[in-house]
C-alpha cells in the first residue's frame, strides 16, 4: 500500500537542558514581549529546566572565581583595605607559593557546587518575590513561566560576566571589562522587565515596579546592614587610627 506524507505539523523538540543555546540566544538577542511569550508557552518551559540552568551557571561562576583567586595568590595579589593600619592583619601572599595556590584552588573547586546551590536559592526567592508583586499589580503569570524566562536571560549573562571576571585582574583590561559588564547588567535588567511584562500580560509600569521594588528593598536592607556594621566597628576603627596616627591624638 502506498504511503502518503502526513499533513500534520511538525512539533519542535522541548527546549530542555539539552536545547539551551537556541533559547538563550533568542532571549537575549530578540528584546521584545513576543519573544518571552513564545519561549514560555512551549511545553518544555519548566521550573526544573530553569533551576538546572541556574545551578550550572552558578557552579561555573564559582569555578571561575576559584581560578581567579588562585591567579591572585600566584601573582602575590592581596585585597586592598581602605582603612589605614589594617593591612598588618591581612594574610600576605607570596607569588609562586605552590602550596598556597593549590589550597586556594582546591577550596574554590570544592565550594563551586555550593555556589550553584546558593544561586538556585537566590534566583528562586527573587523570582517568587517578583511574581508575588506582579500578582499585586494584576499580573496573570505563574512562577514557572517567569522562572524560565528569567533564567533564559540571567544564565547567559552570568556566564559572560564570569568570563570577564578572569580579565579583571589585568589593570587596563579590567577597567574596560568592568564598563562592559555594567552595560550588560543594564541590558539584562531591561530584558527582565520585558519578560515580566510578557509573562504577566500587564503594562510596562507594573513590570518596572515588579522588578525594581525588590531591588530597592534589597539595597535599603544592605545599606542598613552596612551602617549598623560600621557603627558596631566604630570603636575598633578608632583604636586603629589612634595606633596609626599617635601624633594626632591628644
Amino acid at each position: 500500500m502506498a504511503q502518503y506524507p502526513s499533513n500534520a505539523p511538525m512539533l519542535e523538540p522541548p527546549p530542555g537542558p539539552a536545547g539551551w543555546l537556541p533559547v538563550w540566544i533568542k532571549a537575549v538577542s530578540q528584546p521584545n514581549e513576543q519573544t518571552y511569550i513564545s519561549i514560555t508557552e512551549h511545553p518544555g518551559a519548566t521550573t526544573r529546566t530553569a533551576l538546572i540552568w541556574v545551578f550550572i551557571a552558578g557552579t561555573i561562576s564559582g569555578l571561575v572565581q576559584a581560578i581567579s583567586q588562585a591567579i591572585m595568590v600566584a601573582t602575590g595579589g592581596v585585597p586592598q583595605i581602605p582603612i589605614p593600619g589594617l593591612e598588618e592583619y591581612m594574610p600576605q601572599a607570596t607569588g609562586g607559593d605552590a602550596e598556597s595556590i593549590g589550597v586556594s584552588l582546591v577550596i574554590g573547586l570544592c565550594l563551586s557546587p555550593l555556589a550553584g546551590l546558593i544561586s538556585v536559592l537566590g534566583f528562586s526567592l527573587f523570582t517568587a518575590v517578583i511574581q508575588w508583586i506582579a500578582k499585586l499589580f494584576g499580573g496573570v503569570g505563574t512562577f514557572e513561566k517567569l522562572a524560565y524566562a528569567l533564567a533564559a536571560i540571567t544564565v547567559p549573562v552570568t556566564l559572560v560576566s564570569s568570563v570577564f571576571a578572569l580579565l579583571n585582574a589585568i589593570p587596563f583590561i579590567g577597567i574596560c571589562t568592568g564598563i562592559i559588564s555594567m552595560f550588560i547588567g543594564l541590558y539584562a535588567l531591561v530584558l527582565e522587565i520585558l519578560a515580566v511584562k510578557a509573562v504577566n500580560r500587564f503594562g510596562l509600569g507594573a513590570a518596572v515596579g515588579s522588578v525594581l521594588i525588590p531591588v530597592f528593598v534589597l539595597v535599603a536592607v544592605c545599606v542598613c546592614v552596612v551602617i549598623a556594621s560600621m557603627a558596631a566597628l566604630a570603636p575598633v576603627i578608632g583604636n586603629v587610627f589612634e595606633q596609626s596616627l599617635p601624633g594626632l591624638t591628644p
